[in-house]
């Protein structure tokens, strides 16, 4: 390979673009439509009477599949990473190389994707700016298309396109010994640069969202509530042309013609002036008006909080989520116990983003080492996806630690508290115990109780 030309890519490697090519051009409508449902962009598509053009402007849509995703990604919060055997601390390594790549919030963006197209991409790279600090980035779902080598469960093959400002195609082929970056020509696809790693596997990880055994495409975590929302955005088009039409009494007008509406000058009322007058009157002796009476509105209301309720079911969302409130708030154990199964779900999703997040953490350290690393040799750290109120976390910690279950800085832990904040608190506790009146002053603001704080 270091023979040919750099512009020149092998057979073999012409034969898996045009392949994945294609396997993208298959799956771009099923992502562009999956973005627009979580973006709440989707056109619905009417059934029965056809909702003429002029009466688009009453389309709605309410953005409970935006809700599936953000209810999940919104609870997903790394801590930080572990070296196998090496407790719970996290490695310094590792919290440099998050630091450095921002993953605090590019982790927002993977767990987007995820979560939307039921799967999402991370790549790793050299960086020629800082060699010992190897790129970690997040990848666009869509443009993307892989081959899976499905007994050893990883990527054999990866290309990802997109076009530039100017229009110009561009992409990115993966393979398990090279990355290598094209721009597409007149004569087909021209490398611009080829980065032979030799790592013998993808600088590239895949996440998957609810995937089956053997299969590797993911799911989204809107799939269950498609259909629910078009009957949803159905109902509140036709309860707004109700609305429209038949919600405000109407008027019928016997016994005259057009030219009976005119104002005290003889000139011609314009018809919605004529329609929306609260106070009618007409000089035909020989016309009358009769009221019909309103439409009740109340069954478009109840299908949609119905249907909100089944969404939020099938998400495994509590139902105040969806409108279902009373007008006492739920005391902190029944939130807890409200959300259950989100948390059990949120659980789920990092179990499996875990794994994916330990292999870029694994390829950020072969790449910036040199060396190949234990197989699971890192795993990834959570913060905890449940929402106890602070008092209620830390009276259950102060519980804990009254009865010697947890140390000082195991106490930390459970709170969540990063490695700074604990670094700082060891500080001021050596400067206490150093210092009688830091600790007489200590003493006073826990409540004068007299018991000494303890570094264990």
């Amino acid at each position: 390979m270091a023979d040919l030309p750099l512009s020149a890519l092998t057979d073999d490697e012409k034969l898996i673009v045009s392949r994945l090519e294609r396997s993208i051009r298959t799956d771009e409508p099923r992502l562009e439509l999956m973005e627009k449902y979580r973006d709440a962009e989707q056109r619905v598509q009417h059934i029965g009477m056809a909702v003429p053009p002029e009466l688009r402007i009453f389309e709605a849509t309410i953005n409970v599949p935006g809700m599936a995703v953000r209810e999940v990604v919104s609870r997903q919060e790394l801590r930080g990473f572990v070296r196998t055997g090496e407790g719970e601390k996290p490695d310094a390594a590792l919290t440099e190389a998050r630091e450095y790549n921002n993953l605090d919030s590019q982790q927002i963006l993977a767990h987007k994707d995820c979560r939307t197209f039921g799967r999402a991409f991370v790549s790793v790279s050299t960086n020629e700016e800082d060699a010992d600090h190897p790129l970690i980035c997040v990848e666009p779902t869509r443009g993307m298309g892989v081959l899976v080598d499905r007994r050893h469960r990883r990527l054999s093959a990866a290309l990802r396109t997109f076009a530039d400002d100017e229009r110009k195609r561009h992409g990115t082929l993966y393979l398990p010994d090279s990355t290598i970056k094209m721009s597409r020509g007149r004569n087909g696809w021209q490398v611009t640069e080829r980065d032979d790693h030799g790592l013998g596997k993808l600088a590239l990880v895949m996440m998957l969202n609810s995937p089956s055994a053997g299969d590797f495409s993911g799911r989204s975590e809107m799939a269950d509530i498609i259909s629910k929302v078009d009957a949803i955005s159905r109902t509140l088009t036709n309860m707004q042309v109700a609305a429209e039409i038949a919600a405000i009494p109407s008027n019928v007008i016997f016994g005259v013609s057009e030219e009976d509406f005119t104002d005290r000058d003889g000139k011609p009322i314009p018809t919605w002036e004529a329609y929306w007058t609260k106070l009618k009157a007409i000089t035909n002796e020989k016309g009358h008006i009769e009221q019909l009476t309103a439409a009740d509105l109340k069954n478009f209301t109840a299908m949609v909080d119905r249907m909100l309720v089944w969404c939020a079911i099938e998400l495994g969302l509590p139902t105040r989520y969806a409108g279902m409130d009373t007008t006492n708030p739920a005391s902190e154990g029944a939130v807890v116990a409200d959300e259950f199964r989100l948390i059990k779900r949120v659980e789920t999703a990092n179990a499996l983003d875990g794994d994916a997040w330990a292999w870029v953490m694994s390829l950020y350290e072969e790449i910036r080492t040199g060396s190949p690393q234990q197989r699971n040799g890192i795993r990834a750290l959570w913060h905890n996806p449940a929402t106890p109120t602070y008092s209620q976390r830390a009276d259950a910690v102060m519980k804990l630690r009254s009865q010697k279950l947890l140390s000082v800085q195991g106490a930390w832990d459970e709170l969540g508290w990063s490695e700074e904040r604990k670094a700082r608190e060891l500080q001021y506790l050596q400067a206490e115990a150093n210092d009688p009146l830091l600790s007489m002053a200590a003493d006073l603001l826990n409540g004068a109780t007299g018991v000494a704080a303890s570094v264990g």
